[in-house]
């Protein structure tokens, strides 16, 4: 066993493509687009655009903050420099948090898309989702302990076929409903401001969830060829193709269908639409398998993120010494890697006792927004701290690195602490109960303070 992940696996356009592949387009649109429909109406699109701007700086965030530290904890150890072990510690834990949640509202879309192939019908029954999502997660998990380079190279395979098969859908959905009429005329206004206090937080954090996922590339820097500049390039420009294909597919939703019925379609929205627009049930299953495809590459993401970050944080001490080694052979912290299993496997049958599969997702949507505000909005007040000081040198620099994200830290939090207001029991038992539960496992006199390098900035 070694503290050392395989260096240098990654280059810069697998370093993209496992970004593209964190956020998941075909997965996000699937299971999330009704539920954004569902609280936004027909503002959806706008949404998708007024809060890529607060996420575009945390980008830019850990773009700058990568080029001064490469590390496999990436926003744990930043934030653990700057702002003590007490807020590091919860940053790196609210991702694992949010990681885990995820391993449900990801295994059972993708459970369900496989259902479809047999009866669509059969989706709705959870106990027989659960039992095909652990399959599907076992064999995920099996394929990451064998090696990022072999991940890596699934990534790309998938995810080039994943969007070849969206672009097809996208395209056959505008024809029809050109042809067809629109169930919800055009208008400007979709790109307005029309929201109540209440819907603004709860949109605010679907959409951060939508996004989430294209920090996976700073958590495998440490596995990245050039990694200063490849990891935080390769996340930054994820974002932009990923918000590409989620304009347009909730576009399409709201032409093809009244807000009404799209919002009731959380269990693969892009069959159904696939179904709409002319391509039938064969379309729709070939739509199935580009969710089936994007289902297995986040949960393999999000499933990296947490054992790199759990790698990290042992190899400090923050967590037990034993899930910071790596296994010989594969040189993947395969120990992380089981504490992952066994945490996913019992959550997600956990979840077979919610009535049914769209409960599951959308409470579930809505607490991994939470955590994930919390630490992107950390991040964003770590680069302000760093890049303070550019002030003195360069103004424009100064608003970029420094201003921008502190404002989109700042921003990600506040609307995070106000949806803790509009939830349900459930999910801030998921959201906030999960954070807090990081209490038991805390002990900052165990483990030293990670070193921060001087920043690089071109």
């Amino acid at each position: 066993m070694d503290t050392e992940l395989k260096a240098g696996s990654l280059s810069f356009i697998e370093s993209m493509v496992m970004g593209v592949a964190g956020s998941a387009p075909g997965y996000t649109i699937a299971v999330t687009t009704g539920a954004l429909i569902a609280v936004a109406g027909t503002l959806s699109p706008g949404a998708l655009v007024i809060f890529a701007v607060p996420m575009l700086g945390i980008a830019i965030a850990y773009k700058a903050l990568n080029k001064a530290a490469v590390s496999a904890g990436a926003a744990y150890q930043w934030t653990t420099v700057e702002f003590g072990k007490f807020w590091g510690f919860f940053s790196g834990w609210a991702l694992m948090v949010a990681a885990m949640v995820f391993m449900v509202t990801g295994s059972l879309p993708l459970a369900t898309a496989t259902l479809d192939f047999i009866d669509p019908a059969l989706a709705n029954n959870v106990v027989l989702s659960a039992g095909v999502a652990t399959a599907w997660f076992l064999v995920i998990a099996t394929v990451l302990i064998v090696g990022i380079e072999v991940t890596s190279k699934v990534q790309m395979v998938m995810t080039t076929v994943e969007l070849i098969i969206l672009t097809a859908v996208i395209v056959a959905a505008f024809v029809h409903a050109a042809k067809m009429g629109l169930a919800n005329p055009f208008s400007w206004s979709w790109f307005g401001f029309g929201y109540t206090p209440q819907s603004f937080a709860t949109t605010a954090l679907i959409v951060v969830f939508f996004y989430w996922g294209w920090d996976v590339t700073a958590n495998l820097a440490e596995e990245t060829h050039n990694a200063e500049d490849n990891a935080g390039n390769g996340g930054f420009i994820s974002i932009f193709v990923t918000v590409s294909y989620y304009i347009a597919f909730v576009a399409a939703a709201l032409c093809l269908y009244t807000t009404k019925d799209a919002a009731g379609r959380n269990a693969n929205i892009i069959y159904d639409i696939a179904v709409t627009s002319g391509f039938g049930r064969a379309g729709g299953l070939l739509a199935s398998s580009a969710v089936i495809l994007s289902s297995v590459a986040t949960l393999e993401t999000t499933m990296l993120q947490f054992s790199r970050t759990l790698f990290a944080m042992g190899r400090d001490g923050a967590m037990p010494f034993g899930f910071g080694k790596v296994d010989k052979r594969t040189q993947t912290p395969v120990r992380a890697m089981l504490v992952l299993m066994g945490v996913g496997l019992l959550l997600l049958w956990g979840s077979s006792l919610m009535p049914t599969v769209n409960i599951i997702i959308q409470d579930s949507v809505r607490a991994v927004g939470l955590l994930v505000a919390y630490y992107f909005g950390l991040a964003g007040l770590v680069a302000a701290k760093v890049f303070f000081p550019l002030y003195k040198e360069h103004i424009g620099r100064w608003l970029w690195l420094c201003v921008y994200p502190a404002l989109s830290g700042i921003a990600l939090i506040a609307l995070g602490i106000y949806a803790i207001t509009t939830f349900d029991l459930i999910t801030n038992c998921v959201g906030i109960g999960g954070l807090v539960a990081g209490i038991v496992f805390f002990r900052p006199g165990r483990y030293r303070t990670p070193k921060l390098v001087e920043p690089v900035v071109e």
